[in-house]
Order: structure tokens, then sequence, then C-alpha cells
């Protein structure tokens, strides 16, 4: 079977790769953002597209409740649903689910079976187990989809984050399995395959990842992701932790920081050996007020810093948001003129912001590939 990822260069443990899929190329590293429902809150399509959008990350558990999966078969899939012609990776909805029992235990249930979770939108009771998922995910008809995982939280004892652990991997099987089924039953050829990722759990514990790691591995996934958050009850980074969990995955598959992260985080993550990125930071923090703003050329400490428009400082600052951004805001509207859309809480603030932080991670992005040897 053809090779979906080849790493064409690298710089120490930053790695340069080409990654192809049914809708198109991309070289790594490279970060998506989250298009949770099917779309990236106030921006459209061609604003994603101005600024160089490629990969997007949809979300299963809420597509699944809100518009449902029927709704989105009928129209061709997700693609078509959104109107965006790039790779799309759809996540599991392990992750909500989970958060959603593990924050409150009356919202549903765990076994070793499947999970069983109250609907957020409407209190209905749903089940999902790993074969479900996946068929969820080749309905949506992405580009790359994950396996169904048990997502433990940083401050489990180790006897749950291990009960977490085999249940991951029990699923991953069974995820494996019914992938196979669904591109027999779908006669999808190796051009059209999804890739399909494992994800490895096992919190502060690095045995129980690197065992976590080497059963996903005998499983032969087209890449592997770093599982739960990778940061301690503290909010401090899990620097030996992110990089040996890079160091279980083969040279030859993609590795996935899922929910990473700031600009920082993303270069560090980076410079261990990861190659892909999603989270809500720049769209999220760019729809409160707080931009990311270029402070050095290189990627070094302090290489950027953010600044909150929503400060009364702002009021009167007739200067560019960045003068070293050529984003629609940078290029066209002040200071002063951005704060006042937030303090009137008009749409167009967000808007603008939000595409703005997008552009700075897209910049950063290409900056790390430069880095790189080819």
């Amino acid at each position: 079977m053809e090779k979906k990822f080849k790493i064409i260069g690298k710089n120490h443990n930053l790695r340069i790769g080409r990654l192809r899929t049914k809708n198109g190329e991309n070289d790594t590293p490279f970060f998506m953002p989250d298009a949770t429902r099917g779309f990236v809150k106030f921006l459209s399509k061609d604003d994603l597209k101005k600024i160089g959008m490629g990969p997007m990350v949809v979300n299963t558990y809420h597509l699944y409740l809100q518009p449902g999966t029927e709704l989105i078969k009928q129209s061709g899939g997700i693609h078509r649903f959104m109107n965006w012609p790039k790779p799309l990776l759809s996540d599991s909805g392990g992750y909500q689910i989970f958060s959603l029992i593990h924050k409150n235990p009356k919202m549903g249930k765990i076994t070793d079976e499947k999970a069983i979770f109250k609907s957020s939108l409407d209190g209905r009771m749903h089940e999902l187990t790993p074969e479900k998922s996946i068929q969820i995910q080749f309905d949506l008809g992405v580009d790359m989809m994950v396996v169904l995982d048990d997502v433990p939280p940083v401050t489990y004892s180790e006897a749950k984050t291990k009960d977490a652990v085999k249940r991951t991997i029990r699923w991953a099987k069974r995820c494996k399995v019914e992938y196979e089924k669904q591109i027999k039953s779908r006669n999808i050829k190796n051009k059209e395959r999804p890739l399909i990722f494992g994800v490895i759990q096992g919190g502060k514990n690095e045995k129980l990842r690197r065992y976590c790691a080497e059963e996903l591995v005998k499983l032969d996934f087209d890449g592997y992701g770093f599982g739960a958050r990778h940061v301690d009850e503290h909010g401090n980074l899990m620097e030996d932790m992110v990089r040996e969990t890079a160091e279980m995955i083969p040279e030859d598959k993609l590795r996935f920081a899922l929910g990473v992260g700031t600009p920082s985080d993303i270069v560090k993550f980076s410079e261990l050996g990861w190659d892909m990125f999603d989270c809500v930071i720049p769209t999220r923090e760019g729809r409160h007020g707080r931009l990311f703003l270029w402070k050095r050329d290189d990627l070094e400490e302090g290489f950027y810093e953010t600044i909150n428009i929503n400060n009364k400082i702002y009021q009167e600052d007739f200067s560019p948001i960045d003068p070293n951004c050529d984003c629609e805001l940078c290029q066209n509207h002040t200071r002063a003129y951005l704060r006042h859309l937030f303090v009137s809480k008009d749409p167009l603030g967000m808007r603008l912001a939000a595409v703005h932080n997008l552009k700075f991670y897209l910049d950063l992005m290409q900056k790390l590939r430069n880095n790189s040897q080819l």
C-alpha cells in the first residue's frame, strides 16, 4: 500500500513531512483550527481561503448530535455540506463525551463496551461504541479520523489511568477492525482512503504511555496522537513526557499533538518531533479581543506577545494591530477602530480578530517549516 506520509527534511527533531490526502497535499508541521460544528465561528470560506487555510478539524460528537449524520450524508458529506475543498480531520468525540461525564457523572457512564451519555442539547441518552464512532466518521467523509479512546483526567490515580489505557487499547483494536470493514464494504481505494490515528494515553505515567504506544503501534495506524492534556495539574508543560511519547512513535508515522496549543507550546512540540496541531485558542481568544503579535522574527523565547484590545490604552491608538502582519485587519484598521468595534459589540470586531490570529498561527507554521533543512 502506497505511503501517504513521508519526511522530506529535518532540523534536529523538527520534521518537515509531506502528507497526501484525498483532498490535497500538506507539508508538516501544520496547524488546524477547530471547525467544530462544521464552521469556524464568524468566518466565511472566503475569510479562510484568503489567509491560506488548509486542513481543519470537525467534531464527531457535535455533528452527530446536530445537525445529525444522516443530514450530512444526504448533502454529500461534510466537505460538501460546509463547502470546504481542503482536508478535514474528525476527532472521535471521545474527549467531549468523557469530559462531560468526568465533570458530572449524572451525564452518563463509561463501560468496557461503550460510552453512554446524555445529550447536552436536549438531555436524550445516546450510546457511542468504537464501531459507531468509526462509522460516523466514514459517513462524514473526512480525510483523517481518530479512534475512540478513554481520556483520563491528569489528576486520575495510577490505577484509574491504567484502566483507561487498557480500555483505550481494546477500543483501538475494535476501531481498526471496523475501519478495515468499512474500507471493504464501501469499496474505498487507497487513493481515497482516510488516514486513521491511534491515541496514546497514560497521563503522567511514562510506563503506561510506553505500554499504550507499544500496543497501538502493533495495530499499524497512519499516525498517533498525544492523548489527554499535555500539562500537569499545575498547568506546567510535561516536556519530558512530550519528548518521550514522540520517541515512542515510529519515525515514518504522523505525530498529532491534539489540543495543542499556545504558539510557544507549538514551537516546543515541533522541536520535539510533533507534526500536527489543533486547538480553539486563536479563534476563541480573538473573539474575546486577545490578539497575538510578532515581537521577533526568530522563534526563540519571547518571539510574540498578546494584547487585549478591550483595554482603554488602545482607545486613541491609531497604529496598526501588528505592522508585521498582512491580514485584512492589520492592512486596513487601527487598534482604536478595533477597540471601538469590541466596545460596540459588533461581530465585525470578532471576525477581524479571529482572522488575524489564524493568520498569525499560519505564519508561525511557515516559519517552523522554513527552519528545517530541506
